[in-house]
């Protein structure tokens, strides 16, 4: 039996926790909420890890090339462009989505209208310039205290363009040090993975315990809509750039399926970070490309999220009667472009946006 268990890899203990965490939350719903610090200590194990990998990575992955600035700047540069492309469809495949199935028609909120009104004109709002302002930490440490990736990603990249104007034997101690931080670190991740079924398991127990199995027509149908806008996206837009970029699919879907499945049982992307990274590792992407891309791309590059803030956008006008014109759409679309960048990767930070 024991030589059993230890054949069973750490993606069937997920899913095997994930079965056994539904049926907790279903069969006990009241005694499942107990079930909470199980999984905020599995989600505060990964965010403690999240800021001290990020700059090592980053700063090894920019400064490990010598002087070739150049090559940093071109990769960045690809990444952006492939960022901003990619988000724009996303929003555009959940705007059509949601058009198209109207799911938020029918619902009856039993809510006046003035309450709506007066929650707008006192909600804090977000200029461009507070936005690009906002890149920038008024200190690293406050940035890591809050898991800010976006800060963490803006200071680590000047950490690691004034590392590469560094001469000789300070430079070479730094950059080894980093090296050796981040190899720790990923250590340090597999330490953490190895509790992951218990944290996953209790946090579907603690989610079925509470919301239960039943789910409304009209919220069926949003995460229905949500989840098929997901689906065309990935067949119509990440399937042709992977077949452009000539990925290995069979290969990469064996390394993101731990990730994957991590990011969507505890319903935090950030969960999965320090995991994708090393997966990416494992089948051979340069340590240069996914130090610089991964971080970045969890600031720029949420597609996922930018397409459910489109859908769940026009569910929640459908849901007050108010129909939207395809121009307020649109500048919603810009709108939603603009905030997304550099939202929270955890669960539900979304939902703030």
């Amino acid at each position: 039996m024991l030589q059993f268990l230890r054949r069973i890899s750490l993606t069937q203990w997920i899913l095997i926790s994930m079965v056994l965490g539904t049926l907790i939350g279903y069969l006990f719903p009241e005694a499942s909420q107990h079930l909470k610090p199980l999984s905020s200590i599995f989600l505060r194990m990964i965010k403690s890890l999240i800021a001290p990998l990020i700059f090592a990575t980053l700063v090894v992955g920019i400064a490990g090339h010598g002087d070739d600035m150049k090559r940093v700047g071109r990769l960045a540069l690809k990444s952006i462009i492939y960022f901003e492309i990619v988000t724009t469809l996303a929003l555009v495949i959940g705007l059509l989505a949601v058009n198209l199935t109207k799911p938020g028609q029918g619902v009856n909120l039993q809510v006046s209208a003035a309450k709506g009104k007066e929650h707008a004109e006192t909600a804090s709002k977000r200029t461009i310039g507070e936005t690009i302002e906002h890149i920038v930490p008024p200190s690293v440490f406050d940035a890591a205290a809050k898991n800010d990736v976006l800060q963490i990603v803006f200071w680590s990249i000047l950490f690691g363009v004034a590392l590469t104007q560094v001469r000789g034997r300070p430079r070479e101690v730094m950059l080894e040090g980093l090296d050796s931080l981040a190899q720790v670190m990923f250590k340090f991740t597999g330490l953490v993975m190895k509790y992951a079924p218990v944290g996953i398991g209790a946090a579907i127990a603690v989610t079925v315990g509470h919301s239960g199995l039943e789910i409304l027509k009209n919220l069926a149908l949003l995460i229905l809509t949500l989840y098929g806008a997901l689906v065309v996206f990935m067949l119509v837009v990440l399937l042709p750039a992977a077949w452009l970029a000539r990925v290995p699919l069979k290969k990469f879907a064996r390394a993101i399926k731990e990730p994957a499945l991590i990011a969507f049982s505890t319903t935090s992307s950030e969960a999965a970070l320090p995991k994708a990274m090393i997966a990416m590792q494992s089948i051979g992407v340069p340590k240069r490309i996914v130090a610089f891309v991964m971080p970045t791309g969890y600031s720029f590059n949420l597609d996922g999220t930018t397409l459910y803030l489109a859908v769940a956008s026009v569910f929640a006008a459908q849901a007050a009667g108010i129909e939207l014109t395809l121009t307020q759409q649109v500048v919603m679309m810009l709108t939603l472009m603009l905030t997304s960048k550099g939202v929270a990767a955890v669960p539900r930070a979304s939902l703030v946006i």
